[in-house]
């Protein structure tokens, strides 16, 4: 079952913040994790399966003062409705898009071993 978690932690600056992200983000079964207050001062988690005692005093011990504000089911939001996928005409599985050339390197023992190149990036360096 999905459930929303707010913790409110002190926290006065970003490196605390992200601290206190990576840390609720490395438990098992958190889905995502927001800051949230007129302070940033809330850390709010959804997941599934996760412990908010154990959440709240993993932070109490490595960022600081922390206490549980609200835990709930987090609210489904109708707007974001998944569009209806296109319908496949009958004649899709025709068409095969083409493959790129495999190239072929043997080694003395004549064992064949295949390989795709390489595509070619904008990257410098690589």
């Amino acid at each position: 079952m999905q459930q929303k978690i707010v913790i409110k932690v002190q926290m006065s600056c970003d490196k605390c913040r992200s601290k206190a992200m990576a840390l609720v983000a490395a438990k098992c079964g958190v889905d995502s994790v927001a800051i949230a207050g007129a302070d940033r001062d809330q850390v709010v988690v959804v997941g599934d399966g996760v412990d908010s005692i154990e959440l709240t005093s993993a932070l109490r011990k490595k960022v600081g003062p922390a206490h549980i504000v609200e835990v709930a089911e987090p609210k489904k939001d109708d707007s974001k409705k998944p569009t209806p996928a296109a319908p496949v005409p009958d004649y899709a599985w025709y068409y095969a898009p083409p493959t790129q050339p495999v190239r072929f390197a043997y080694d003395p023992y004549g064992y064949g071993y295949g390989y795709q190149e390489r595509q070619e990036s904008s990257c410098s360096i690589m």
